[in-house]
């Protein structure tokens, strides 16, 4: 090799080299999975919640595809968004469910706050086939105040190979709390 092809090779090395770093700080720092834990409360006997309610959302742990005989996992976002503008909600309970209707996992054991237009998710990676094609969450939450209901809906994704599917699955109210 030249000595202009060496030089070139080294200097492309440390531009590419100097480039990720850049890159790995930044997405370190800027990274959304970094966010901190909710605020978790305790609900305690004098609190009142003005509304509240219990939600149903239908998550996908695979799809079956080529007349049912091959299955295509998912991994599934359970995705809790705040939609009020100046009030928060508090989420109570996050309960994931297997397609029999067992209880598979509860997720919070205390409740958590989520701010004014604050967001949260829970993650179920794509080998976790536990919960089957009908598993679901059910999300309870609460708040003091008159709010905007959140949107709570479950994102499922994969991919394989160039095969990539994705879909939404919103959340159905099947209890309502008013106790105003």
């Amino acid at each position: 090799m030249k000595l202009y092809q060496h030089l070139y090779l080294a200097i492309t090395v440390l531009i590419l080299t100097s480039c990720q770093s850049d890159i790995q700080s930044k997405s370190q720092s800027d990274n959304p999975l970094a966010t901190p834990y909710p605020k978790v409360v305790t609900l305690d006997k004098d609190f009142q919640p003005v509304t509240g309610q219990t939600i149903y959302v239908p998550v996908y742990s695979h799809i079956y595809h080529h007349n049912r005989k091959e299955v295509f996992n998912l991994s599934a976002t359970l995705s809790i968004c705040n939609t009020d503008l100046n009030n928060q909600i508090i989420i109570t309970s996050v309960r994931y469910y297997d397609s029999n209707g067992k209880l598979l996992k509860q997720y919070l054991e205390k409740p958590i706050q989520l701010d004014a237009l604050s967001a949260y998710d829970f993650f179920i990676t794509r080998d976790d086939v536990s919960g089957g094609v009908g598993a679901n969450f059910i999300v309870e939450w609460v708040a003091a105040k008159t709010v905007s209901q959140p949107i709570i809906e479950a994102v499922m994704i994969g991919t394989d190979f160039q095969q990539g599917i994705s879909f939404i699955s919103p959340g159905r109210v099947i209890k309502t709390q008013n106790n105003k």
